[in-house]
C-alpha cells in the first residue's frame, strides 16, 4: 500500500506506452490493453478513496515524497478525499468512453487509446500533485493530450474548432508559467503547503506581487474551468470533437475547479493572514456571470452538443460561485452536484453519437434544433389516431435522454435534484459571506439555472424524438449501449442509496476547510500511511 498513490499515474503512463508500440495494427490487442488498463486504474481508484476515508482524522492523507527529498523542494503527491474522488471519478469516465469507442470512434484515426490514456495520467497527477510546478507539468499533460484527441477524426469543423481551443490553452498556460514564476520569486517554494505555511509571514512589500502572481495563476484556472468571459469556446470545441472524446472532456473543466478550490481553501483560507480570502469576491462574481451566460446558452443552442456544452458552463459557475463560502454543507452539495452534473453530461455526449444519422461521424448532420413556430393552418386537423409503434433503438435512446436530462437539470428523484438541494438548503438558512445577499443571490440563481435548463431539454426533446415521425431509427451497438446504460445506472442507483456517497462527500468538504491537517500531513508533522 506504500506506493497506491502513484498508480494512477504508472497505470496509464505505462498502458499508454505500450499502445504507442502496439499501434492500430492490432485492434483486438489494442481494446484489450486499454480497457484492462482502465479497469485497473478503476480499482486503484476505488482503493484509494476507501482509504483515504477509512484513515481517520489522526492521519487524514496519503503522502508521497519521489526521492524522499524535504517537502519544500520534492515532487510531493497527496491523496486526500478530495483529490481521491477525482481520480475514482476520472476512472470512471475513462472505462465508460474507452468502452463506447471500440466499436467505431477510435478507429477514425490514429492512437486514439493511448491518447487516452496520457489524458488520464495527467487528469490523475493534477489531481494528486502537492506542489504547482508539477501541478503544471500535469496539466501539460492532458492539454497534449487532448489536443489529439480533440483533432481525432478530422474534419473542417473539428480542425477549425481545435486550433481555437489549442491557442487559448496556449496562453492559459503562459499565464500559469507567469504567476508560478511569480509565487516561487515571493516564497521560493511551490509546495501548497509551504506556501500555506508562509503566508500569513510574508513581508507586506512583497505581498502585493504574491498577489499578484495568484491572481494570474488564478486567471489561467478561470480559463481552464470555462469561466465567463473565457468559457465561449467550450460549447462549439466540444461539439465538434467525436462524443467519445467530448465525454471525457467533460471532467477537464472540473480541473479548474478543483484547483480553485485546493488552492482557494488552502493556501488563502482562515489561516492566511491578511491574504485570507483573497480575490473571493470576484470569483464569487465570476461564477455568477459564467452560471447565468451559461443557463441563456442552454435556451438559445440548436444542437444536442452545444446544450450540453453550456451545461458544463452552468455547473461550472455554480461550482465557482459556491467555493466562496467556506461553508461545509455548501461545499459538500457543491462536491456532490460536481460529480452528478459531470456524469450527466458525459452520457448525453455519448448520446449524441448515437443519435446523429446512423451513428457516423458526420457534424454537419447532427440533428439541429429548430425554434417553436406555431401553425395555424394546422389547428383544428383532424388527428392520426393509429398507434405509433416506437423502434427499440429510439425507444432506448429517448429514455437514456430523458434520464440523463432530469440528471443535468436537477429534476426530483434524480441525485441532480438531491445535490441541488444540498446546495440551496444552507444557502436559503443563512446570510453567508462574501457579503449579506449573496447566498439568497446565488440561490436564485441557481434555480432559474434548473428552470432554464428543463425548458432547453424538454424542448430538444420534443424536437429529437416527437417531432420527426419518419425518422429512420439510427443502429446502435451493444458496445455503445453497455456504457450508457452503465453510468445512468450508476446515477439511478445512487438516489436510494444516496446517505453513503453524500456522507462521503461531507467528510470531504470537512478536511476541506481545515487546512492545517493538510499542511500538518505533508510536511510530516503526523505519521502519513
Amino acid at each position: 500500500m506504500a506506493h497506491l498513490i502513484i498508480l494512477p499515474i504508472l497505470i496509464p503512463l505505462t498502458a499508454g506506452a505500450l499502445l504507442l508500440l502496439v499501434g492500430g495494427r492490432r485492434h483486438s490487442l489494442e481494446a484489450a490493453l486499454a480497457v484492462f488498463a482502465n479497469l485497473m486504474l478503476l480499482v486503484t481508484a476505488v482503493v484509494m478513496a476507501v482509504t483515504t476515508d477509512r484513515l481517520g482524522d489522526s492521519s487524514l492523507l496519503i503522502t508521497y515524497r519521489l526521492g524522499n527529498w524535504p517537502a519544500a523542494v520534492a515532487i510531493v503527491l497527496v491523496a486526500d478525499r478530495l483529490s481521491a474522488l477525482m481520480v475514482l471519478l476520472a476512472a470512471i469516465l475513462g472505462l465508460l468512453t474507452t468502452s463506447y469507442a471500440l466499436s467505431r470512434w477510435s478507429r477514425l484515426g490514429p492512437f486514439y487509446h493511448s491518447l487516452s490514456q496520457f489524458l488520464l495520467m495527467g487528469l490523475n497527477g493534477a489531481f494528486l500533485t502537492g506542489d504547482l510546478f508539477n501541478l503544471f507539468v500535469f496539466f501539460e499533460i492532458l492539454l497534449a493530450a487532448s489536443y489529439g484527441l480533440l483533432l481525432h477524426g478530422s474534419g473542417a469543423e473539428r480542425v477549425a474548432s481545435g486550433l481555437h481551443y489549442i491557442v487559448i490553452n496556449l496562453v492559459a498556460s503562459l499565464l500559469f508559467l507567469i504567476g508560478v514564476t511569480l509565487i516561487f520569486g515571493v516564497t521560493g517554494t511551490l509546495n501548497m503547503a509551504v506556501l500555506a505555511e508562509r503566508i500569513p509571514s510574508l513581508p507586506e512589500e512583497t505581498r502585493s506581487l504574491f498577489h499578484a502572481g495568484a491572481a494570474i495563476l488564478g486567471l489561467a484556472f478561470l480559463v481552464k474551468a470555462a469561466a465567463c468571459p473565457l468559457g465561449f469556446w467550450l460549447p462549439r470545441t466540444y461539439d465538434a470533437a467525436a462524443p467519445s472524446v467530448a465525454a471525457m472532456f467533460a471532467i477537464l473543466t472540473k480541473v479548474g475547479i478543483y484547483a480553485v478550490i485546493r488552492l482557494g481553501l488552502l493556501v488563502f483560507g482562515p489561516n492566511a493572514g491578511v491574504s485570507a480570502g483573497f480575490g473571493s469576491r470576484w470569483l464569487f462574481v465570476t461564477g455568477l456571470l459564467t452560471l447565468a451566460v451559461g443557463a441563456v446558452g442552454m435556451l438559445a443552442a440548436r444542437d444536442l452538443g452545444r446544450l450540453t456544452g453550456y451545461s458544463l458552463l452552468v455547473s461550472a459557475g455554480t461550482l465557482l460561485g459556491l467555493i466562496v463560502f467556506a461553508d461545509s454543507a455548501v461545499l459538500a452539495g457543491g462536491l456532490f452536484y460536481l460529480v452528478v452534473s459531470t456524469l450527466g453530461a458525459a452520457s448525453l455526449y455519448l448520446l449524441s453519437g448515437l443519435i446523429g444519422v446512423d451513428g457516423e461521424d458526420q457534424i454537419a448532420d447532427l440533428p439541429v434544433l429548430q425554434p417553436y413556430v406555431s401553425d395555424p393552418v394546422g389547428v383544428g386537423l383532424e388527428e392520426d389516431e393509429r398507434p405509433v409503434l416506437i423502434p427499440a433503438p429510439l425507444g432506448f435512446l429517448s429514455t437514456a435522454f430523458l434520464i440523463s436530462a432530469l440528471l443535468v437539470a436537477g429534476v426530483p428523484p434524480l441525485p441532480g435534484f438531491l445535490a441541488k438541494v444540498a446546495m440551496l438548503s444552507p444557502l436559503l438558512q443563512d446570510s453567508l459571506a462574501p457579503f449579506p445577499a449573496a447566498a439568497s443571490l446565488m440561490a436564485l440563481l441557481i434555480i432559474a439555472s434548473s428552470m432554464f435548463s428543463i425548458i432547453a431539454f424538454a424542448r430538444a426533446g420534443i424536437q429529437l424524438w416527437w417531432a420527426d415521425t419518419s425518422r429512420i431509427p439510427p443502429t446502435i451497438r451493444a458496445s455503445e449501449i453497455v456504457p450508457v446504460s452503465a453510468v445512468l445506472l450508476l446515477c439511478l442507483i445512487v438516489t436510494p442509496v444516496v446517505d453513503w456517497p453524500f456522507s462521503f462527500i461531507q467528510r470531504t468538504a470537512n478536511q476541506l476547510l481545515d487546512p492545517s491537517q493538510y499542511v500538518d500531513a505533508v510536511l510530516g508533522r503526523k505519521v502519513s500511511h
